[in-house]
């Protein structure tokens, strides 16, 4: 879950940072197996669930006559890499016209399970975004399941309509992507604000130029229609499935759609489908501001901390960064100065793991001695940005889909500046900024065809959905609001810091989830583990 124009994206940044920290897994330590902790509810967070939202409804049980063809495809698997086959599976650019020969190709991927004769079937994998590619992160993470699991299922994953090898959205050239990432997110005066309402503008037209009709095709709902499809290529009866962060919203989608289809779900890094596009922003930054937090906290233990010992001077520093930054930008090491709006997203980087706050206090040391090229690399890995000044997907797929799936959150730069004193009381170090990045979306060609909903998925198997205390991505209350919302809904609290919670070294976490995915035990609603 990505925070900049409107994103939500982050496992997956962390599979573009690969250089650093590969996704979901980060510095921990584990918990006693099994150790339950204190109960959820005595948690100081409210769930966050917007009342109003409608119910998001099922589809028809029966399958349509004309949708048909689709689900009797046969997947050909080939190998690919090494351990790993792919296909690839064809679905309706629109679910409304089906077979009228306007057709998405989708990738896929898998790794066979390791013990056959013991299957329990596939095991969809998701790493969130929107925009990340769930080929590549099958690649990345397969090897660190737990071996039950690996022996007992095939690890899949699919590249969503838009995404990746997926019939990719396509924007910006690298150079213009550059000035869309450097552009000034804390305006000072009119020609500030028009300056970056121009950028948004540009990038919007570049999707719909170089994108054509699938920019409005590639919302979360066609994507969970399009996972019911490669679910039935792959011959299981029900979904299994463990989404992070985006990956939460895709699969309470696919819940709400196909509640009798959902087998072992797990919703690692919540997000709550019932806020619409300000409320969820407005808290996202709430969630930024809770982590920088704890990074300070944790930063005044150690010998090179940049920022001082307490967290007013971390943050009366990173506010005179920013402040300077904006007045004077800092030169790097790769011809490109870093702006305070790349400061403050490499600084939104390294939040979503505590394997990277070494990372950050380097940078931010060389950024007060005047070398902003730490923070630099950090903003590069956020935004997919390679060496040859090329980008990846990860951001032109997450603005469509962001656009699509939620009404703009703001109507015009009027709208931003009005509601710029509410995200700088929620969040005083970045709340300025993640309001302003939430501009993009009025521009957009394309009509948004969702809105806030509520997921129920009545009559579905146990759902375990899993919030972190401290994510900055996803916060702890859109857990407990989801959670809240499914009638089978399990609530598995991590009492920690960093973005999701499974595979991140607590044992209580993984052998919870684990247990739940090879004997069907879903853990208590309610448990809370901790380091």
């Amino acid at each position: 879950m990505r925070v900049a124009r409107t994103r939500l994206l982050p496992a997956a940044a962390l599979v573009a940072a690969a250089s650093l920290l590969l996704a979901g897994c980060t510095s921990g330590h584990p918990a006693p197996a099994g150790t339950p902790g204190r109960s959820a509810d005595s948690l100081p967070v409210s769930p966050t669930g917007a009342s109003g939202a409608t119910p998001l409804e099922p589809l028809p049980t029966e399958l349509p006559a004309a949708l048909a063809p689709y689900y009797a495809q046969k997947l050909t698997w080939k190998p690919c890499e090494t351990d790993f086959e792919c296909a690839t599976f064809k679905v309706p650019l629109d679910y409304a016209h089906p077979g009228d020969g306007h057709d998405v190709q989708l990738s896929a991927i898998r790794r066979p399970a390791g013990d056959a004769s013991h299957r329990l079937g596939s095991l969809l994998l998701n790493p969130g975004g929107p925009g990340g590619s769930a080929v590549d992160y099958v690649q990345s993470v397969a090897a660190r399941y737990d071996a039950s699991v690996r022996s007992s299922y095939d690890l899949v994953g699919f590249d969503p309509r838009g995404v990746g090898k997926s019939a990719p959205i396509s924007c910006l050239a690298g150079d213009r992507m550059d000035a869309y990432t450097a552009a000034d997110l804390t305006p000072d005066d009119q020609g500030e604000i028009d300056a970056l309402a121009a950028v948004d503008k540009e990038f919007a037209t570049g999707c719909a130029t170089k994108s054509g009709d699938l920019l409005g095709h590639v919302s979360t709902v066609e994507a969970a229609r399009d996972m019911d499809v490669l679910r039935a290529l792959t011959g299981d009866q029900k979904l299994n499935y463990v989404g992070k962060s985006y990956g939460t919203f895709l699969g309470a989608t696919y819940a709400g759609l196909f509640p009798s289809k959902v087998g072992k779900v797990v919703l690692d890094g919540a997000m709550d489908p019932s806020l619409d596009a300000v409320t969820g922003n407005l808290t996202q930054a709430g969630g930024f501001e809770t982590a920088w937090t704890a990074f300070a906290k944790d930063c005044a233990k150690r010998d090179d901390c940049p920022v001082g010992r307490s967290e007013q001077e971390a943050g009366d520093k990173l506010t005179a960064l920013f402040k300077k930054l904006d007045a004077q930008p800092l030169p790097t090491d790769d011809n490109r100065p870093l702006t305070e709006s790349l400061a403050l997203t490499g600084v939104a980087e390294a939040m979503y793991a505590e394997s990277l706050w070494p990372y950050l206090r380097e940078a931010l040391t060389t950024a007060q001695a005047g070398d902003g090229s730490g923070l630099l690399k950090l903003a590069d890995e956020y935004y997919g940005r390679s060496k040859d000044g090329s980008y990846e997907n990860l951001m032109f797929a997450n603005m469509a889909v962001n656009c699509l799936d939620l009404p703009a959150p703001f109507a015009d730069p009027a709208g931003v500046s009005a509601a710029v004193p509410a995200f700088e009381k929620a969040a005083p170090h970045f709340g300025r900024d993640m309001a302003w990045m939430a501009l993009g979306c009025a521009y957009w060609p394309t009509k948004a065809t969702g809105a806030p909903h509520t997921v129920r998925a009545a009559g579905a198997d146990p759902i375990v959905v899993v919030g972190t205390l401290r994510d900055p991505a996803t916060p702890y209350a859109w857990a407990k609001s989801l959670a809240g919302q499914l009638e089978s809904g399990r609530l598995l609290t991590y009492d920690g810091d960093g973005h999701t919670a499974y595979q991140r070294r607590n044992a209580c976490i993984d052998d919870s989830i684990n247990r739940y995915l090879l004997g069907g035990e879903a853990p208590a609603n309610g448990k809370v583990c901790a380091d």
